[in-house]
């Protein structure tokens, strides 16, 4: 009888006009294939612009930096301690002056990091995106390498010189005035983020000059880790090693409330979009309901000739799962073809249109990611939400009364 009850659930889902499926059916199927594919879409495009600003933000802000109350002295042996850790994939001096940088078009507020040029291609991922100029080039004296926003807004460009203004306090006879230095431009990066607006890079030795620090003073370790979710747990390891004259600040002080932001959004957006999958649950429901309805003289022949209630439900339990396997089949290959073709479709747009839609944006195409894992739990939970709303209805077959039915037929 399980093999009958299979054939009918099927049959009762086809359509009186010989059609494969009926409109209703069909419009259970088309909400299932909208809502499981827009979860996709969705959910792998969020994920690939998190991933992106994962890379191009922490890419090049610190993991974490080891400070101390004073400039740090002999830096070069508290690397060399830090380096030790396992969790630490990369160690180097780092100082970070506020300052005013001024050309002859405009003046902006940046932020000069002192860096050498050796160590600038473990521990950040600038010189990957050089694309002017290299960064090897603030070996030269007095240099700098400055983001594409800001060589724009400044209307400079490489081999320019620029005006930089610090907060460092220079005290002569005359009095006290802030330290001014004329750097020359030695390279442009872009990486499409803020970053490029305020970020300026210059030699450690530069910046030591306008700190007045000797050539073995710095004052901070910037540290690189294997895992930067774990950031703060390694930086408290290394300051049981180096002692408690030092103290860290890690990325999340400066950017966790980003990325906070960023999971937030998503897991909202990904709530919404469950509310489609609801929906179109509830279209199964009442495909499921019009079929127990319309079917009512068939079931209560079925139970004169001794079918029991648990095969009446797979009958109809059967239509809800021929409904979902396909909905959800269908919205699985739709939302998988049409993520890694976004791209491709957007440009399509952009040639109809004959503008560019994302050059606005830090971004200027969809990034994206796509989970595994996170597509298997979103065709699971719509899979349990779908069969749950066809075994309520499944259940309403089995309270007919046959002798009611058929005395009216």
């Amino acid at each position: 009888m399980s093999s009958i009850s299979f054939k009918l659930g099927y049959r009762y889902l086809r359509s009186t006009k010989g059609g494969i499926f009926s409109f209703t059916t069909i419009l259970a199927i088309l909400g299932l294939t909208i809502g499981v594919s827009s979860l996709i879409i969705v959910t792998s495009v969020m994920n690939g612009f998190q991933k992106e600003l994962e890379n191009r933000i922490l890419g090049v802000i610190p993991h974490s930096i080891i400070l101390s109350n004073n400039q740090i002295k002999n830096y070069d042996s508290l690397i060399e301690k830090v380096r030790k850790n396992p969790n630490i994939t990369a160690a180097a001096p780092y100082i970070n002056i506020q300052g005013l940088i001024s050309s002859s078009y405009d003046d902006k507020p940046i932020s000069l990091i002192g860096t050498i040029p050796k160590y600038e291609k473990n521990i950040s991922i600038i010189p990957d995106y050089m694309v002017v100029g290299d960064i090897q080039n603030l070996y030269q004296k007095n240099s700098a390498i400055i983001g594409a926003s800001l060589a724009a807004n400044l209307g400079a460009y490489v081999g320019d010189d620029i005006t930089l203004t610090t907060t460092e306090i220079r005290t002569s006879m005359i009095g006290s005035y802030p330290i001014s230095l004329r750097l020359k431009i030695v390279g442009i990066y872009e990486l499409k983020t803020e970053i490029d607006q305020y970020l300026v890079l210059t030699s450690h030795e530069t910046a030591q000059r306008i700190k007045k620090f000797s050539s073995q003073e710095t004052s901070s370790i910037r540290i690189k880790t294997n895992n930067l979710f774990k950031a703060d747990e390694i930086s408290n390891e290394l300051l049981d090693l180096l002692g408690k004259d030092y103290y860290y600040q890690s990325w999340k002080e400066t950017h966790g409330t980003l990325f906070e932001a960023i999971k937030f959004e998503k897991l909202l957006i990904s709530l919404m979009l469950f509310l489609i999958v609801a929906v179109a649950s509830i279209l199964v429901l009442s495909t499921i309901v019009m079929t127990v309805k319309s079917k009512e003289r068939e079931i209560a022949i079925l139970r004169t000739l001794g079918a029991s209630s648990n095969q009446l439900i797979l009958i109809f339990f059967t239509q809800g799962l021929i409904v979902s396997v396909i909905g959800i089949f269908f919205g699985l290959i739709i939302g998988y073809l049409f993520t890694i073709n976004i791209n491709n479709m957007v440009y399509l747009i952009e040639l109809m249109l004959n503008r560019n839609l994302l050059d606005a944006y830090f971004i200027n195409y969809f990034p994206y990611y796509i989970d595994s894992y996170q597509i298997l739990f979103i065709c699971l939970i719509s899979f349990l939400i779908s069969i749950i709303t066809s075994f309520i209805p499944s259940l309403k077959a089995t309270k007919l009364n046959p002798l009611q039915i058929l005395r009216h037929e």
